[in-house]
């Protein structure tokens, strides 16, 4: 599918609030234990303020229809003169979704590859993110981008 990549507005909130719908969903299918459904990371208020700050970049895929077909909400994090890390800058994706209906179209790799050109051009050494261990598809498509783990959660359920 052809996309154009471009920065999130504001008119793009109910959009990426139908979306976050779909990975919430995802995510309490996997982890009900954790997840609520319904419910959305970011509500309206929020998003306006994610929209409005420069270090934190949301990104929207679009089709030639002009109807968002994906985000990507990330984040330029650094770390200066720490005890223990070296000084480190790199680009966060706090979430990246695709349409249900669109994935395995390319929408998600053209989203991840704004990200890198992105996280380029502001001088960051890396691109990072979390994901889920109970969402695999989303685990084997950042592998397929190139991404390695970085560290493990891990946790034992006492119930």
């Amino acid at each position: 599918m052809k996309v154009t990549i471009r920065p999130a507005e504001k008119r793009d909130i109910p959009d990426l609030v139908r979306l976050l719908l779909q990975i919430c969903r995802i995510h309490h299918d996997g982890r009900p234990d954790i997840f609520k459904y319904p419910a959305a990371k970011y509500g309206g208020p929020e998003l306006e303020a994610i929209l409005a700050d420069p270090s934190t970049p949301v990104f929207v895929a679009c089709g030639a229809d002009g109807a968002v077909a994906g985000y990507a909400f990330c984040a330029v994090k650094e770390k200066k003169d720490d005890r223990l890390f070296c000084d480190l800058k790199t680009l966060y994706i706090d979430d990246l979704c695709v349409d249900e209906s669109l994935r395995g179209q390319g929408v998600g790799r053209a989203l991840y590859d704004r990200c890198v050109s992105f996280a380029r051009d502001a001088g960051c050494g890396s691109l990072t993110l979390n994901v889920w261990s109970c969402n695999p598809a989303a685990v084997r498509f950042y592998e397929k981008c190139g991404m390695v783990p970085q560290k493990i959660g891990m946790e034992t359920l006492l119930n």
